[in-house]
């Protein structure tokens, strides 16, 4: 049986210093049939293109540009991309264990 598909939906504003360890966790979940859907909203650091990179790497990661419109409106926007079955959010500025999923 096919494990349904989870949608994790991370909204991205100034979150340089952690994104790296954030996509890691969600990355690295035991739980492997995830989108990953980043939403830069608007951010003027460089936390979107750290996410594209990670992106370039990992087909599951969608990175998503918009301007900025806070962080209800950003995992809004996530909800109307996803695809999956189920919905899941983390902010980007937060870590899971790798059983989480």
């Amino acid at each position: 049986m096919k494990q349904p598909l989870i949608s994790v939906i991370i909204p991205v504003y100034g979150v340089e210093k952690y994104i790296s360890q954030c996509l890691e966790s969600v990355i690295n979940q035991t739980y492997k049939n995830l989108e990953i859907i980043v939403i830069n909203d608007g951010t003027k650091d460089r936390s979107a293109e750290i996410a594209k990179k990670y992106a370039a790497k990992d087909s599951r990661i969608k990175v998503y540009d918009f301007k900025n419109g806070g962080v209800s409106l950003a995992r809004n926007r996530g909800v109307n991309l996803a695809n999956g079955e189920y919905i899941a959010y983390l902010d980007s500025d937060d870590w899971v264990d790798n059983k989480i999923l």
